[in-house]
């Protein structure tokens, strides 16, 4: 076949406009509606003000630097100097910019500005597509992941630790201001790269001793990034953070087509587990979307009886299987049943085991039940039921055991093996698109407070990431039906899409009647 002529000289006898870089469904221009959009009062509620200043040189417009923002999020650029790059060379950018290209200070200055307020633009992805009934409410799951924190774990200290290094840098420093100080050379202007390195690392070391000092419960920090605890990942023990999101399905407007994921609460904390934030993230997916999911989905690293109460009080049903090594149990461990009128439990062999007392077990307040140690030696299963040749077989009972009973025989209906069955094709591509396709694997920023923002960046772009997509299918779906109303998704989350679809459905000459 014939080949094509290359000419980079080409030149046009007139100049390409700038709507023509684009696709007409580019996702920029989803971004650009999305931001164009935003009226005065969520600007304010984001902390920015659209009016400018009267004097100076002119600034680049909130619209243009929040787009790009949002954009390179989508597109897993999250560095303010890639993002110039950006500005510079690629035509999206280009095109989502008017063909400006504000430089990584500009960018920077922006994001540190308003970050911690981007809450609201999470929560408003989240109430939109409530609103328009494009989550499925009747399920969520909750999970967590840990993720790399800007810093090596390597620089992660206890108190002693942080002592024999104090120790070792003073010893340093003490050599080379004799360096500087020996022969008949004047003092240099600067000090010496090395020497400022160790006076600097010095003060970091002070301020961490004095930090774990002060906060009991603080056992090590590290250097880089104060609040970074070491958590163990599947890529091993990394200095990091715990990313915890609750993922609802997102409705296909087509029935005959998958919907994708949508987050609906997302937090990044430190704790190294995910027992205590359980209830936290119901607390959140409940405030964003101004409703109860039907059931609620976690694995079991979210188990334990204070969870199951939490989750009783607010009459939320939750499928929450056991610990591995919990239903590993050898027999004899789940089969007592118990007597209200007695307040007693029957062993699966028939021995009645009665309430001998009250005992605080690893802090934890239980109520001892227990049988006959004669009996007990004398039945088939002492050995395996039982070693105590003396006490016999007891029972310790915690404060939630009938919850845990309870939750034990739920989980075993068939809807919620059904239900239970539905957390994996959630929870973890969620994950995997944040990481694999958003580039969401280790974070830029330090300190918790830069860390849940950025958290809460990535889950915003995610969630326009699905919003985009229903766009893009009623977007084809209007331009070949023709039609002048485009569908109630687009008319109800920005009012200039049917302006927008009817133009360029005019300009292609596609009848509207």
């Amino acid at each position: 076949m014939p080949l094509r002529s290359l000419n980079r000289q080409q030149t046009w006898l007139l100049p390409p406009t700038l709507d023509e870089l684009i696709p007409d469904d580019h996702p920029a221009r989803f971004i650009a509606m999305f931001v164009d959009n935003l009226d005065e009062a969520e600007w304010r509620k984001l902390g920015i003000g659209l009016e400018g200043e009267p004097l100076g040189a002119p600034a680049y417009h909130p619209r243009v630097l929040l787009g790009v923002w949002l954009f390179g999020f989508m597109t897993s650029i999250h560095s303010s100097r890639k993002l110039e790059a950006a500005c510079r060379d690629q035509m999206p950018y280009l095109w989502l910019t008017g063909w400006q290209h504000p430089d990584h200070n500009t960018l920077w200055r922006f994001y540190k500005e308003h970050r911690i307020e981007m809450r609201h633009l999470f929560k408003l992805t989240v109430r939109t597509a409530v609103n328009m009934d494009l989550v499925d409410m009747a399920v969520q799951a909750i999970d967590g992941t840990k993720l790399q924190a800007n810093a090596a774990k390597d620089r992660t200290y206890d108190a002693k630790g942080l002592q024999r290094l104090l120790e070792r840098t003073e010893t340093v420093i003490e050599e080379l201001e004799k360096q500087n100080e020996a022969g008949d050379d004047p003092p240099p202007i600067h000090l010496p790269e090395k020497l400022r390195q160790n006076q600097v690392l010095r003060t970091e070391v002070k301020n961490a001793i004095e930090r774990l000092a002060a906060e009991s419960r603080l056992e090590r920090i590290n250097l880089t990034d104060n609040d970074a605890k070491l958590l163990k990942s599947r890529q091993g023990v990394i200095a990091g953070y715990n990313i915890q999101t609750v993922v609802s399905p997102l409705k296909n407007p087509e029935p005959d087509k998958a919907g994708g994921f949508f987050v609906t609460a997302v937090d990044a904390v430190q704790d190294a587990d995910d027992h205590h934030q359980l209830v936290n993230m119901l607390d959140q997916a409940e405030e964003m979307t101004g409703q109860k999911a039907a059931i609620t989905l976690a694995d079991a690293g979210y188990h334990s009886g204070a969870n199951l109460a939490a989750c009783e009080e607010r009459k939320q049903i939750v499928a929450i299987p056991e610990p591995q090594e919990r239903r590993a149990n050898p027999p004899y461990h789940n089969d007592f049943s118990y007597d209200a009128n007695t307040d007693s439990y029957a062993c699966p062999l028939g021995q009645t085991l009665k309430f001998l007392e009250i005992r605080s077990v690893t802090n934890k307040i239980v109520r001892v039940y227990g049988g006959l140690g004669a009996v007990c030696r004398l039945c088939t299963a002492f050995g395996v039921c039982t070693k105590n040749r003396y006490r016999g077989r007891e029972l310790l009972i915690g404060r939630y055991d009938t919850l845990l009973r309870n939750h034990r025989n739920w989980m075993t209906t068939p809807r919620a093996k059904v239900a239970y069955l539905r957390r994996k094709e959630l929870s973890e591509p969620t994950f995997g698109i944040m990481k694999e396709q958003m580039g969401f694997r280790r974070f830029l920023l330090r300190g918790l407070d830069n860390i849940k923002a950025e958290t809460l960046m990535v889950a915003t772009a995610f969630n326009l990431r699905g919003l985009y997509r229903v766009w893009h299918q009623q977007w084809h779906k209007t331009w070949k039906a023709g039609a002048t109303e485009v569908c109630t998704f687009v008319s109800g989350l920005f009012s200039l899409f049917n302006i927008y679809i009817d133009t360029k459905i005019s300009e292609n000459g596609v009848s509207t009647s």
